[in-house]
């Protein structure tokens, strides 16, 4: 089973430092209550933490086969 995060971005990045922006961006998102489905690895992990004030996270695994 792989472990996968659901991320949704629910609050908007205008007046957040540049970093958060681009952190947004490289996550895939950018714009308000738009999802994306990413493999858990610590690196993601790591920048959901940067900007954990800004999205919403669900853990779901991924039976492959």
């Amino acid at each position: 089973m792989e472990k996968k995060l659901k991320i949704t971005q629910v609050r908007s990045y205008i007046g957040r430092p540049e970093k958060q922006r681009r952190v947004l961006r490289s996550l895939g998102l950018g714009r308000m209550n738009r999802s994306v489905t990413v493999t858990d690895t610590p690196e993601v992990r790591g920048m959901v933490g940067k900007v954990s004030h800004l999205v919403s996270v669900e853990e779901f695994e991924v039976n492959r086969q």
